[in-house]
């Protein structure tokens, strides 16, 4: 059997269900690449698992995953994953071979970025359209700003993930993704993401102390959100709900009650 298992969105965000499935496994692994889990501690949850953790690179879980599916035909085997197990691509890839390969699978979900954040802004997680991530400079993509574009034609509000080198510990910044999203509106023209334009920064989301800040592009593009990780949310058409959320919540200005559908 292969149970992925999700790691929540900080160190203590591992389940209860999670961490008995974890301990009652015959191997443990662990992919840290597709998210940062701040504080995390892989020593002090090897301790708590009862067992060693070993981590695995993208290239192990993506083009090499052989060594996990050969294990999990004759052994129970725990697979810890930041945040939610199925929102990344790649795991969802390694789950449909194991099962075309006749290895059942198991699913126990952690707390996950695309609700976490929305809830901290108080924005309605039904009224977000497609996300995207904006990568880091040296691997510039138009699909953020694209993904953008649509949304807004729609009324929707837009979560945009930030891009990470984990072996690196590199990390992109709301305040670079500012910066990034500025140079693609400059090329686009479509006028969607502008100096003007109202953004909300959730930083830290699911520690004891997140920021959630919210503003124009120009007023929050120099400001301290702290340590990573970062997200960038983009509103669209708000309730007026959502428009008090972000001002109590974030801070927003009394302009954001123009966004008001």
């Amino acid at each position: 059997m292969l149970i992925f298992i999700g790691l929540g969105l900080q160190e203590k965000g591992l389940t209860l269900e999670g961490l008995e499935e974890a301990q009652n496994a015959d191997r443990t692994y662990a992919e840290l690449y597709t998210s940062l889990i701040p504080d995390l501690d892989l020593d002090a949850l090897s301790e708590k698992i009862g067992k060693k953790i070993k981590v695995i690179e993208r290239e192990d879980v993506e083009e090499h995953p052989d060594e996990i599916l050969e294990t999990a035909k004759s052994e129970k085997v725990a697979f810890l994953v930041p945040g939610d197990p199925m929102v990344a691509t790649t795991h969802v890839d390694l789950r449909l071979r194991a099962e075309k390969a006749g290895i059942e699978t198991r699913i126990i979900h952690g707390a996950s970025i695309e609700i976490a954040a929305p809830g901290l802004a108080g924005l309605q997680s039904y009224k977000f359209g497609r996300s995207a991530t904006i990568p880091l400079p040296e691997k510039p993509s138009k699909t953020p700003y694209e993904v953008l574009v649509q949304n807004q034609e729609d009324g929707l509000h837009t979560l945009l993930l930030l891009d990470i080198e984990a072996p690196e510990e590199r990390y992109l910044t709301a305040n670079e993704a500012m910066e990034i999203m500025l140079d693609l509106e400059s090329k686009g023209g479509k006028n969607v993401f502008t100096q003007e334009t109202l953004v909300a920064v959730i930083a830290r989301a699911g520690s004891e102390k997140p920021t959630v800040k919210a503003g124009k592009v120009g007023d929050l593009i120099d400001f301290d959100f702290g340590s990573p990780p970062h997200v960038l949310i983009v509103p669209g058409k708000l309730h007026f709900l959502e428009a008090e959320a972000l001002q109590v919540f974030g801070g927003a200005p009394e302009e954001v009650e123009g966004y008001v559908e």
